[in-house]
């Protein structure tokens, strides 16, 4: 079967040797950037989804054994907290311990684990337009019925955060694979760095706005209302994404020429032709493997636990929880929107090789979130200093989706999807077994345990910067084109 997208047309590359450049196209009012918006919504969807849970948990826990604030058992003392609405709340909550926390916390990434190759694969193979839009619906849907879930039990609650899993799994491969087909090189930091920074933004909102209507409400509506969220944006991407610029029924043909014209020399000319050994045995992608799993381990710690830590150790309520908890992820979008044009910028009207843009990018963002979130576990009950040093952390995250978080794209853009299924299976192991590890470093909840925490997670983020920056590449490899063209190694 032919590859979805494929170009036939002789068009001039964007760089290619002694010819002329391919004429850029305009990026306002452009495809390539609305499909970057749209995208960009869809993973605001998916963290928000993703994270809700992380807020809702703090109040779907009983708390007979705590005051009113939720909070009197804290390791530092507790912040003053207004008296909550009255309102006939009817969610029940649960008397799960840390254990059981830590599995309900992580069971996600069980399911998310299981579609990344494959999610890759058929996006490849079928196009990523209906495989990410069904596959974001089925999270959709499993979200609105997770309230019924923890009624009937922690099991069941499990299981449905399994399948959102699942679902949620197919959705970076098969983006990755349709920006093979619509993102120029030399505006691949910029394109996906808009696209990605909705996952960031998705977190920013959710959390805060989680607390409140958890808050206000109750933690049930937190599942209700992101849910109606997801099902706007599956209308919207329906009717108005398609997989390549050639079956855009709206796209300019300045801008359709340019986008297929840039690519012409980097996609792969054998149609249906997945080189499975050569993919397995490539040093660039396995250290893109190590640099994922080594960043994932500390991102994923914060993003289920942060909300755990807010209110068991620094003693934040529901409603300030949610708030504090999003602002690493303020600075975390931040840096990676500006990281993405300092580095188009670096490459294109520099002439930096792009192999050392994403090493440069990927150390700042892997070695600096390191040594502030070791800082933070000496801050004692300095509640300012904690949240600022934690902010620096996943601020300074940010500037990696400039670094190895977009390399696939470089090395073997025809595959970039199955690529990123792979570096992704990897990444996601810190998901489903970093929660479980730290809620059982956590028994007590003291400074000393949390530290531990910090400790391992920096360490492994280090590892990772250091193995990427020894073995990284920037260029198409020989495997993923007949003619391979290097824009920068």
């Amino acid at each position: 079967m032919e590859r979805y997208g494929s170009d036939t047309d002789d068009t001039p590359l964007l760089h290619r040797r002694n010819e002329e450049k391919v004429q850029r196209a305009p990026a306002c009012c452009s495809s390539r950037y609305g499909l970057a918006l749209l995208s960009s919504f869809g993973f605001f969807v998916v963290y928000s989804l993703r994270v809700n849970l992380s807020v809702a948990m703090v109040d779907m826990l009983n708390t007979t054994r705590q005051s009113s604030t939720n909070h009197s058992g804290s390791v530092c003392p507790a912040h003053a907290d207004p008296p909550r609405p009255k309102h006939d709340h009817t969610a029940g909550v649960y008397d799960w311990d840390s254990a059981t926390q830590g599995w309900i916390l992580g069971s996600f990434f069980y399911g998310y684990i299981l579609t990344q190759i494959p999610g890759g694969y058929l996006a490849g193979r079928y196009g990523p337009k209906w495989l990410m839009g069904f596959g974001i619906l089925g999270t959709v849907v499993f979200t609105l019925l997770t309230p019924v879930a923890a009624d009937l039990g922690a099991g069941y609650l499990i299981a449905v955060r399994v399948l959102e899993g699942i679902g949620e799994g197919v959705t970076f491969p098969s983006m990755y694979t349709m920006w093979a087909a619509w993102a120029p090189p030399l505006e691949r930091s910029r394109l996906l760095t808009i696209s990605y920074i909705g996952a960031q933004l998705g977190t920013v909102v959710s959390l805060p706005l989680s607390g409140e209507i958890c808050f206000y409400l109750d933690w049930t509506y937190v599942f209700y209302i992101f849910g109606a969220f997801g099902l706007v944006w599956f209308v919207l991407w329906s009717f108005l994404v398609f997989d390549s610029p050639n079956t855009h029924p709206r796209i300019s043909e300045e801008e359709r020429l340019y986008i297929t014209g840039s690519l012409r020399n980097e996609l792969s000319t054998s149609a249906g032709h997945v080189p499975w050994r050569a993919i397995a045995t490539s040093t660039p992608l396995w250290a893109i493997v190590v640099a994922h799993f080594s960043y994932n381990w500390t991102f994923y710690t914060l993003l289920t636990l942060l909300p755990t830590y807010m209110n068991d150790v620094l003693g934040f309520s529901i409603q300030q929880n949610g708030l504090l908890s999003a602002l690493p992820y303020v600075g975390c979008a931040v840096l990676a929107v500006l990281s993405g044009q300092l580095a188009d910028y670096l490459r294109e009207a520099r002439g930096c090789r792009t192999v050392t843009v994403r090493k440069s990018f990927s150390l700042a963002g892997m070695i600096g979130p390191a040594v502030f979130l070791v800082a933070a576990g000496y801050t004692g009950c300095d509640y300012t200093l904690a949240v600022t040093f934690l902010t620096i952390s996943s601020a300074l995250g940010g500037i990696s989706a400039s670094g190895f978080n977009i390399n696939h794209l470089d090395i073997a853009p025809s595959y970039a999807g199955i690529l990123l299924g792979i570096t992704n299976t990897f990444a996601t192991i810190p998901g489903m077994v970093g929660p479980v590890i730290a809620r059982a470093l956590t028994q007590q909840n003291t400074m000393e345990e949390w530290q531990s925490v910090f400790y391992i997670a920096a360490a492994i983020n280090a590892f990772g910067a250091v193995f990427y920056a020894l073995f990284g590449r920037g260029s198409v490899q020989a495997w993923a084109v007949h003619a391979a063209y290097s824009h920068g190694d």
